[in-house]
C-alpha cells in the first residue's frame, strides 16, 4: 500500500470502509475499500464473490476494479473513484429531479443490470448508496453480496437493505433469482421521483405491511406462491386494496408509473427482465451513449466516397475548360497552368487543330485580310509590328520571320542583309564574326590534332 496515499474516509459499511486515495506514481484518484475481516491466504481473497464477479465484468455502468492487494492480513480493493452516490444526491436535494435526469440514470442502471444478468450474476443489494454518480454517469458498485444465477440454493435470507428487499426474500424464501434486482430498481425509481422511500418499513413485518398498503395484498391470482410462503412462516397478509401509483407519484409520467408497477409486482415471474425494460416506452426518448462509446471531440472521419461522389469534380473540370475557351486572355496564349495539367496530350492536339481551323476559316467578305510576308526592307518596323498586332499571331515561326536585324550606323545606305534562316548566316562578308557560324569563321592559326602513336 506504499503506492497509495489515503486522503479521507468517504464511507463505512458492514463489511468494510471506503477511502479516497491517490496513486503516488500516476497521480490518479482512486477509491480503496478496506475490508474489516482478516484474510490469511491469497486463495481466500481470490475466491471472494466480489473479486470473482468483478473480474468477469467490464461495462461502462459497472464500477471498475483496478487492483486487489493484501497486506498484513488486510484485504484492499482499489476501484475507480466516483464523486458521490445516489443517496447523497437525494439527501441534499430541496427540489425534485428533472424527469429526463431520472430517466437517464435508470436507463444506465438497467444497461448495467442487463449486462450483469447475461453474465450469470445478480447483485442482491441494490440501493441508492450502491449507485455511484459522476456528472451524468452512474455505475453499480458493491458486489459483496453478488451471487451466480446458476448457483444452488438455499440462498441467504438477508440480502439487501430492507426498504429495497423483494417480498419473496422478506418471506424467507430460499429460492430467488435476478428478479430481486428488478424489484429494488422499482423502489429506487419511485424514490427518485418523490425523494423519499416508497416502502419505509421499520422491520420485516412492517415492510410487508407498507408494501400491502401501496400494492394491495396478494391473492391466489396475483401470487399464489407468496401465500404459501406466508403460510409456511405462519404469517397473514394485511388486507388492503392498494392505492393508485399515479396519485402517489404525481411527478412521474404515465410511462414511468407503468414501469414502476411492472417492476413492483408480487409475483417475481411476472416482473420484466432488465433487457426487456430497456424496450419499455419510458425509455423511447432516451438516447444515452456510454462514455467509452462516445466519439472523440474534434475527430471527424470523412466517409468513403460514393459511386457518384466524383461527379462534382468532373463538373468543376468542365467549368475550368469552358472558362479557358471563353476568356480572351487565355485564347491569346496566356493559358492557365491548371487546364493544361488536366488535359491529356490528345486533347491538346485536338484543341490546337480546332484553333488552326478557326483561324483559317475566315469569312469571304472579311475586311481584314492576312498580309503576305514581305522582307523587312520593303516595310518599316512599325508596319511589321502593326501587322503582327492585327493578326494576333502566336506561332513562333511567324514571330521569327517577322524579326529584323538592324545594321550599325556606318552601314546606312548599304544593302540590308537577309534575315536569319535555318542553316546559318546568309549575309555578306562583314567583320562581325559573332553572328557567323563557327564553320564560316577563319581561325588565326590552324588547329592541329595530335594522333596517338
Amino acid at each position: 500500500m506504499e503506492r497509495y496515499k489515503f486522503i479521507k474516509e468517504v464511507g463505512d459499511g458492514t463489511f468494510g470502509s471506503v477511502w479516497r486515495a491517490i496513486n503516488k506514481l500516476s497521480g490518479e484518484v482512486v477509491a480503496i475499500k478496506r475490508m474489516k475481516k482478516k484474510y490469511f491466504s491469497w486463495e481466500e481473497c481470490v475466491n471472494l464473490r466480489e473479486v470473482k464477479s468483478l473480474r468477469k465484468m467490464n461495462h461502462p455502468n459497472i464500477v471498475k476494479l483496478k487492483d486487489v492487494l493484501r497486506e498484513n492480513d488486510i484485504l484492499y480493493f482499489v476501484f475507480e473513484y466516483m464523486d458521490c452516490n445516489l443517496y447523497q444526491l437525494m439527501k441534499d436535494r430541496d427540489t425534485l429531479f428533472p424527469e429526463t435526469e431520472i430517466r437517464n440514470w435508470c436507463f444506465q442502471v438497467f444497461h448495467g443490470l442487463a449486462y450483469m444478468h447475461q453474465r450469470g450474476y445478480f447483485h442482491r443489494d441494490l440501493k441508492p448508496e450502491n449507485l455511484l454518480v459522476t456528472k451524468e454517469t452512474i455505475k453499480i458498485a458493491d458486489f459483496g453480496l453478488a451471487r451466480e444465477i446458476n448457483s444452488h440454493p438455499p440462498f441467504t435470507e438477508y440480502v439487501s437493505t430492507r426498504w429495497y428487499r423483494a417480498p419473496e426474500v422478506l418471506l424467507q424464501s430460499s429460492i430467488y433469482d435476478s428478479k430481486v434486482d428488478m424489484w429494488a430498481m422499482g423502489a429506487i425509481m419511485a424514490e427518485l421521483y418523490n425523494l423519499r422511500p416508497i416502502f419505509p418499513g421499520n422491520s420485516e413485518p412492517d415492510e410487508i405491511y407498507k408494501i400491502c398498503g401501496v400494492l394491495g395484498n396478494p391473492t391466489l391470482d396475483t401470487w399464489q406462491e407468496g401465500l404459501q410462503l406466508a403460510k409456511a412462516i405462519n404469517y397473514q397478509f394485511p388486507q388492503f386494496s392498494g392505492v393508485d401509483l399515479a396519485a402517489l407519484i404525481p411527478s412521474a409520467c404515465i410511462d414511468a408509473v407503468s414501469l414502476i408497477k411492472s417492476l413492483c409486482l408480487w409475483d417475481p415471474c411476472k416482473r420484466p427482465t432488465a433487457a426487456a425494460v430497456l424496450q419499455h416506452p419510458y425509455f423511447q426518448s432516451c438516447f444515452y451513449i456510454p462514455p467509452s462509446l462516445r466519439p472523440r471531440a474534434g475527430v471527424a472521419r470523412t466517409p468513403p466516397p460514393a459511386a457518384g461522389a466524383r461527379q462534382p469534380l468532373k463538373q468543376q473540370n468542365v467549368r475550368r475548360h469552358s472558362l479557358a475557351a471563353t476568356n480572351p486572355k487565355l485564347a491569346n496564349g496566356y493559358t492557365s497552368p491548371k487546364p493544361h495539367i488536366l488535359r491529356t496530350g490528345a486533347q491538346r492536339k485536338l484543341n490546337m487543330a480546332n484553333e488552326d481551323s478557326k483561324r483559317n476559316d475566315k469569312p469571304e467578305n472579311a475586311s481584314i485580310k492576312a498580309p503576305r510576308y514581305r522582307p523587312p526592307g520593303k516595310s518599316s518596323p512599325s508596319s511589321v509590328l502593326k501587322d503582327n498586332k492585327t493578326r494576333g499571331v502566336t506561332n513562333v515561326a511567324e514571330r521569327m520571320g517577322s524579326m529584323s536585324i538592324s545594321a550599325p550606323k556606318e552601314s546606312v545606305g548599304r544593302e540590308v542583309p537577309h534575315p536569319m534562316k535555318a542553316g546559318g548566316w546568309h549575309g555578306g562578308d562583314r567583320g562581325d564574326r559573332l553572328l557567323r557560324r563557327s564553320g564560316d569563321m577563319q581561325h588565326s592559326r590552324p588547329l592541329l590534332r595530335k594522333v596517338p602513336g
